[in-house]
């Protein structure tokens, strides 16, 4: 199915959303107008607040794309494309950075810790309910003293009471915190010193989130930083596939490559904003977008969503296929935000001194894009795991 011109994205110039089969495009298109419809509207105002919008939780629940990749679980069965999840979080990154994160947060990174690590019984209880969003799923792993090094620095600890486990520590960063019902927890088990995951339910005693104020990007997503003092977890809560950090790495690798999609989303947002702000805005009698200087920064920008769009689809053959690897998401991870960072101060540049506005929208795009560019593995940690990988040396510390 070939795209329509009143269909394709102007970034798209290469088509690449022809490579969807007819019904995955279907469902891109419908998160595209609720993107358009429900959410652009809301994003300054709450962006100025530093605040969620909750309202969009239903709207979410109505719009029913949530459990899109996982088999068995969702509206929409079989589970669908890798090459689809990840459009669809470049589509809703490309309308607002934050609540594309809330929503990758929830269907990414907590839904697939329980479906990859999970047991079957420990699936069917909770994936049909955060499928439909009836419950909101956080994930917990970076720490207030350790980021890079939390595989073999957590310092979040789990021990072992008979039927139960007692968590203490503290989490930090943990986007949808403040509201979820089903938070990931990850600690280290005192006894045998390896990583597990735990699933923690809203309101258990000792969990306490708490809201990370003055933020100055993801100003929309409620991060928050989490004390854990003696908080009780059953053993049935606890992924029964996850025994140590080579375990978790599994998740990590599947939702790096999500990030890189984002970045993707972010790069065409800032790409879109720029080019229609250059055609619309007069200088000496003219619109910019005739000025050779501007329309440089315009194809530098389509040169870097085209090629990290081509990376990306590559990436997602690969995990279809079941044979990316770290290297590969990681590579993708590094490039696509780099990138990212060079489309977004181009596009605020086109705008000059407007583009420091949020009425129109580009310094939103600006500011998320670094907040993006950090989490899921640093730009030199990703390389250092990609030139391990060709070199065959690790230059880790």
């Amino acid at each position: 199915m070939t795209s329509t011109l009143e269909e394709q994205l102007t970034a798209d110039f290469y088509d690449y959303e022809a490579l969807l089969p007819d019904e995955e495009r279907k469902l891109l298109l419908k998160a595209r107008d609720f993107m358009r419809t429900e959410v652009k509207p809301l994003v300054n105002e709450y962006w100025a607040k530093g605040e969620f919008p909750h309202e969009l939780v239903g709207k979410f629940r109505e719009l029913g794309l949530a459990g899109l990749p996982y088999e068995g679980y969702g509206e929409h069965l079989p589970a669908t494309s890798h090459l689809l999840s990840g459009m669809m979080a470049m589509e809703m990154t490309r309308t607002d950075p934050s609540v594309a994160t809330f929503f990758g947060v929830h269907n990414g990174l907590a839904m697939y810790s329980i479906y990859s690590g999970g047991d079957q019984e420990q699936r069917d209880r909770w994936l049909p309910s955060m499928a439909a969003m009836d419950k909101i799923g956080a994930f917990a792993m970076t720490e207030p003293l350790g980021g890079s090094d939390v595989a073999g620095g957590m310092r979040t600890t789990a021990k072992r009471d008979g039927d139960t486990w007692i968590l203490n520590g503290a989490k930090k960063w943990i986007g949808n915190a403040t509201f979820a019902d089903l938070v990931i927890v990850w600690a280290r088990d005192v006894d045998d010193n390896h990583v597990k995951g735990f699933v923690v339910e809203k309101d258990s005693p000792g969990f306490v989130p708490v809201k990370i104020e003055n933020k100055f990007a993801f100003r929309i997503v409620e991060n928050a930083e989490i004390t854990l003092t003696d908080v009780r977890v059953p053993e049935a809560n606890r992924l029964q596939g996850i025994n140590s950090f080579r375990d978790v790495a599994e998740i990590l690798r599947a939702t790096r490559g999500g990030v890189a999609w984002q970045a993707l989303g972010v790069m065409i947002g800032a790409y879109e904003l720029a080019l229609d702000y250059a055609k619309k805005r007069e200088q000496f009698g003219r619109p910019i977008a005739r000025f050779q200087l501007v329309q440089d920064l315009l194809v530098k920008s389509l040169g870097n969503i085209t090629a990290s769009w081509g990376m990306l689809v590559q990436l997602a053959r690969l995990q279809d296929a079941g044979i990316f690897k770290d290297e590969h998401s990681s590579l993708a991870k590094a490039f696509v935000t780099s990138r990212m960072r060079e489309v977004v101060a181009w596009g605020r540049e086109i705008f000059g001194g407007n583009g420091i506005v949020l009425d129109n929208d580009i310094m939103r795009f600006f500011t998320d894009a670094e907040a993006i560019y950090s989490f899921e593995g640093t730009r030199e940690m990703n390389t250092l795991i990609v030139g391990k990988a060709i070199t065959g040396q690790s230059a880790f510390v």
